[in-house]
């Protein structure tokens, strides 16, 4: 019976006890609610008062001050200040949660500026998002910030906070969203980051950061964002970031990344923006990449990626902007770019394409820019581009395209950029051109448009630049050109254009420059400034310009009228002169006319210029080059000096001009043509373009792309600019050299043997990219008919076997080519070191003998200019070494073919280091048996 009534009786105790309890409790709570809210008011307010614009009218945060409740009447109260007994949870940009403790501070915009120094984060343990972006906080940020433990959301963007990020960050394990972009933040990027498994967005762009990306971010499984661009990050990018399955946008661009792309970037097929544009990155196109169909932005120009672009890219359905520009893909325009409907941008300029523009194109009627500038296209402009109706940007320059302009364009109204220049299109200017009346920038120059300028141009009043140069234009510049009251830019020079300059152009006052040489145009100049200030090559090689007050000849103002007599007495005599000729000419034997006529033709050999009129261009050079005056020589040989020749603004190239023509005997002349004009075809990524050759009587000389880092021999033998050849560069030039000697040797119709390969003869251009020069024409070179190869290699490169053989193959490219790739790592040639060597470098290596023990460290043969190679790099160039000393056998038989060698840079050897690199020995580098034996 107890036990029954205590059972009866007990839980209306509990519930009494219970009740009595929440009572106490929720003065319990409102008390520490109160002294939570006062904890926290009085932080924030502290944090407020070391702001540095405290009374700046860009502060709005006016409305934060804290008054704690009290009961003393002679206090302020909530009666007369009604901003008195409040929580800060009704102060701008601060948020509570129902007990009245902060959870989120957003006061982005806010016009605030100082530091995180007086922060208190200790005092916000429920903080949950943390905003302070848009401002002008500057300092470093505090390791105390681990403090906020419950934090999802962390903005610091956008701010001038400077130091690195602090690893404490790492602490705050709920953290989705950190957002530290556009500060100056600088070191290295914490590799404590990828704690923060919950992390969606991370982006950390437009900072100081270095160093190389902490392969703990390829743990963040649930990262779905990563901005890492415009930083000074560098090393590889890590391969297992192509992990992370959520990964929607990768934004690297910018940077100083090297070595390959992730091979499964895209392996979850989920990734939508990806960037790595301007970097150094190398190497094939992921196959992740090419069926990665959920792409909608992509961006990797300025890199040094290879490989065909007709396979390496597939079929994207949401696809909106691509760029490969200013890489080394080869190959020809797929017509699979056609296939992506919602396509606005694709830009493929820069590259070695070939082949003709695919018609598929016009199926993609988004198209809003479409740049193929700077490749060796051929054919005509597809007529189906007449239905890209959205198109604004059209850059076909600087390739070899030819036909006329098609009629179909007259579709693309909307055009405001259009550069057609540098190509082989003929006929006229379409009148149509004149109804693109958006347009502010036309290039049409370097081609061979005829005619006369087009009078409906003068519709194009927003145009800010004209180009028409380098045609064969005619008659008079029409007086509607002084519609276009946008202009800023004319050139119209090297055409045939007659007559006189309209003097309507005088009212065209927004003229900044002007380029009419090389015409047949006379009288006076307009009297606007753009003329008068014209410098002197601006109006040279005209019929008779003259002006009052320049260099020209002065004008005649006076009145006709005073001077027929004059006029009508020279044209009696020019007359009389032209009949004359005419009767002498009539009764010269046809023995001496034949006579003639030969000596003109032996007067000019060849005039084959890629682009241009010959005998234009062999005026343009000599006046360009100062009649090779030695102050634009930028180089010297045994065949002939190099001169740099700047055409136009656009165009420069690099003229050899030859210290002795081919033999006198005309199949050897008719040979060496003919091998010019081949070579003028050849289209490799690591060759020097030829664009032609130009003979007289007073010059012969080759004209090449222009490469502005000069050759390989120049580079090394400056310490300044070697030291900018780091260990990657140095592979890269390697390889390029190799590529172009496989491609001589084993992919020509009729293989070439250079038979002059040495540093001189390896040029770089901007980007150290190695090319190839004067690819098949050494063994024309010689004043020696009899033996062609007496002189032909340069000394210190020449195959051993030479010497007494005096018959060249490919495999003296090689062994010249072994010389070069020492070269490269020594940053000298390496000739003592391959007289200490010649005993290794003989056929017996390869037979069972051991090695040669030569005691000398490999360190102590690399260049000291640079740091050593370290991890995978050293193994590189120790495979490197190894291939060189093979291609440096004695015996030309046991030399690897070009191919052999190349196949072992496309395939990535390198030495597995067991030892430190300083306890190699050169005698180890000595096995040619393969490449794969571990030191």
């Amino acid at each position: 019976m107890r036990s029954l009534a205590f059972e009866k009786v007990c839980p209306l105790v509990c519930c009494l006890f219970l009740y009595v309890h929440l009572l106490s409790s929720q003065n319990y709570f409102s008390h520490f609610a109160s002294a939570s809210s006062t904890t926290e008011a009085e932080a924030l307010l502290k944090w407020k008062a070391s702001f540095l614009n405290q009374t700046s009218h860009n502060n709005q945060l006016t409305d934060w001050i804290y008054l704690p409740k009290t009961t003393d009447t002679n206090t302020t109260n909530s009666s007369n200040n009604p901003k008195a007994n409040e929580s800060p949870c009704i102060w701008t940009g601060i948020s509570c949660n129902a007990a009245g403790s902060v959870t989120n501070i957003t006061i982005a915009s806010s016009g605030i500026q100082g530091m995180l120094h007086e922060f208190s984060f200790s005092s916000f343990p429920n903080l949950e998002y943390l905003d302070l972006s848009l401002n002008k906080l500057f300092d470093v940020i505090p390791p105390q910030i681990s403090s906020l433990s419950k934090l999802l959301h962390l903005d610091l963007s956008n701010n001038q906070f400077f130091g690195r990020i602090p690893p404490e960050i790492g602490l705050l394990r709920n953290l989705t969203f950190l957002y530290l972009y556009k500060n100056n933040l600088f070191d290295t990027i914490p590799k404590e980051l990828g704690n923060l498994k919950s992390l969606v967005h991370l982006e950390l762009n437009a900072n100081q950061l270095n160093g190389s990306i902490p392969t703990t971010l390829g743990d963040l499984h649930n990262l779905k964002i990563l901005h890492l661009s415009d930083n000074q990050l560098s090393g590889s990018i890590p391969q297992n970031l192509g992990n992370i399955q959520s990964l929607t946008v990768l934004e690297l661009d910018n940077n100083q990344f090297s070595g390959y792309l992730p091979q499964n970037i895209c392996r979850a097929r989920s990734l939508i923006n990806f960037s790595a544009s301007s970097n150094h990155l190398i190497g094939p196109i992921p196959k992740s990449l090419k069926t990665c169909t959920s792409l909608f932005r992509v961006r990797l120009e300025r890199n040094q990626l290879t490989g065909n672009i007709s396979e390496d890219f597939g079929v994207y359905p949401s696809l909106n902007f691509i760029d490969l520009s200013n890489n080394q893909f080869y190959g020809k325009i797929s017509p699979n770019w056609g296939l992506s409907p919602n396509l606005t941008t694709l830009r493929i300029a820069g590259n070695n394409l070939i082949g003709s523009i695919p018609a598929e194109i016009g199926n993609a009627t988004q198209i809003y820019a479409l740049d193929l500038s700077s490749n060796g296209l051929v054919g005509t402009i597809p007529k189906e581009f007449g239905g890209l109706n959205s198109m604004v940007n059209l850059m076909l320059d600087g390739n070899e395209l030819s036909g006329r302009v098609p009629s179909e364009f007259k579709s693309l109204t909307d055009l405001e950029y259009l550069n057609l220049s540098a190509n082989k299109f003929n006929g006229s200017i379409p009148s149509f051109v004149g109804d693109f009346l958006k347009l502010n920038y036309l290039n049409l120059s370097n081609n061979k448009f005829s005619q006369a300028i087009p009078f409906q141009l003068g519709k194009l009043i927003h145009l800010s630049q004209l180009d028409l140069s380098f045609n064969a234009l005619e008659g008079q510049i029409p007086s509607d050109i002084s519609n276009m009251q946008s202009l800023k830019i004319l050139n119209i020079s090297h055409n045939n254009l007659s007559g006189f300059i309209p003097t309507s152009m005088e009212d065209m006052h927004g003229l900044t420059y002007v380029d009419i040489s090389y015409n047949h145009l006379e009288g006076p100049l307009p009297n606007i400034k753009a003329f008068q200030a014209a410098p002197p090559e601006a109006l040279q090689d005209n019929k008779g310009l003259c002006d009052n007050s320049s260099f020209l000849q002065l004008c005649n103002n006076e009145s006709p009228k005073k001077d027929h007599k004059l006029v009508l007495l020279i044209i009696f005599l020019v007359l009389g002169a032209i009949a004359l000729l005419a009767f002498i000419f009539a009764f010269v034997p046809k023995r001496e006319k034949k006579h003639l006529e030969e000596k003109n033709r032996d007067d000019e050999i060849s005039f084959s210029i890629l682009k241009f009129d010959g005998k234009m261009m062999f005026k343009e050079i000599v006046r360009a080059t100062k009649d090779f005056d030695p102050m634009h020589c930028i180089g010297q040989g045994e065949q002939g000096s190099v001169y740099k020749a700047t055409l136009s603004s656009t165009c420069t190239v690099a003229v050899k001009k030859l210290h002795l023509l081919c033999d006198d005997d005309k199949n050897v002349q008719k040979a060496f043509l003919n091998e010019i004009r081949a070579l003028t075809e050849m289209r490799h990524r690591n060759i020097v373009k030829l664009y032609g050759f130009c003979s007289h009587r007073q010059h012969s000389f080759l004209v090449y792309k222009y490469l502005e880092k000069g050759s390989l021999a120049r580079v090394l033998s400056k310490d300044e600019e070697a030291k900018e050849l780091g260990w990657s560069k140095r592979l890269n030039i390697v390889k390029g050299v190799a590529r172009a000697l496989c491609y001589m040797h084993h992919d020509c119709l009729k293989p070439i043997v250079h038979r002059d390969i040495s540093s001189k003869n390896v040029l770089l251009d901007a980007k150290y990219r190695a090319c190839v020069s004067d690819v098949g024409i050494a063994k024309f070179l010689n004043p020696d008919s009899a033996n062609w190869t007496a002189v032909a290699v340069t000394y210190g490169y020449i195959a051993p076997e030479l010497a007494y053989t005096m018959v060249v193959n490919e495999k003296c490219d090689v062994y010249s080519f072994g010389v070069v790739a020492l070269e490269i790592v020594m940053g000298r040639h390496p000739g003592d070191l391959l007289s200490s060597l010649s005993s290794g470098l003989s056929s017996s290596s390869s037979s069972s003998t051991a090695l040669p023990a030569h005691p000398m460290p490999v360190v102590d043969v690399f260049d000291q200019r640079i740091s050593p190679p370290t991890h995978q790099v050293a193994g590189e160039v120790l495979s490197l070494m190894k291939i060189a000393f093979a291609c440096l056998n004695s015996c030309p038989r046991s030399r690897p073919t070009m191919k052999q060698v190349s196949q072992q840079f496309e395939t990535h050897q390198r030495l597995h280091l067991t030892k430190p690199l300083r306890m190699i020995k050169l005698g180890e580098l000595l096995d040619f048996d393969g490449l794969d034996l571990a030191i």
